[in-house]
């Protein structure tokens, strides 16, 4: 599962791990610490999570993480791109941050506040991102769904059947 900040990658990934019976991956929560504000974990910790989890059997798994990608695909059965505007991005990560209680993905024990770091990280970085995924996208071999457009992760929930959390 790729796509930027606020996609919805972790809801979608939790959608499909629980219709599938797959164990889900949230790499933001092997990236950070459990208990900080987004506090980054060693390269080395992180790439050794990262790498036992990707040698599992079966998993279905949300996040970028560029460096690592390589090792993701090469296991990996399938793509899926969320592919959405810097506004909605930006739109859903205030949305998430100001909402009453944990949400799917976040960090164990974080209660997420709005970062002006993380806004300036969506408004600056967003467009460029979403090309070179698209980019990489484009050149995959593996069975891959391109969603663009919050209208189309909405169309890809109904038609797969997809479970969705209460309130989206």
């Amino acid at each position: 599962m790729l796509g930027p900040s606020g996609s919805g990658k972790s809801t979608l990934a939790n959608a499909i791990g629980e219709l599938r019976a797959l164990p889900v991956v949230h790499l933001d929560r092997y990236r950070h610490i459990a208990g900080t504000q987004w506090q980054i974990r060693a390269d080395d910790e992180f790439t050794c999570l990262h790498d036992a989890a990707v040698r599992s059997e079966r998993w279905v798994m949300d996040g970028n993480y560029s460096r690592l990608l390589p090792h993701r695909l090469a296991r990996a059965t399938g793509v899926i791109l969320l592919d959405i505007s810097t506004a909605a991005s930006l739109v859903r990560y205030v949305r998430r941050t100001l909402g009453s209680g944990p949400r799917i993905g976040g960090l164990e024990g974080t209660r997420e506040k709005l970062s002006w770091e993380m806004v300036s990280y969506i408004i600056k970085h967003t467009r460029p991102n979403r090309q070179r995924r698209k980019e990489l996208f484009q050149q995959l071999t593996l069975p891959k769904i391109y969603l663009r457009g919050t209208s189309a992760v909405t169309d890809f929930y109904r038609i797969e059947g997809l479970p969705r959390p209460q309130g989206k």
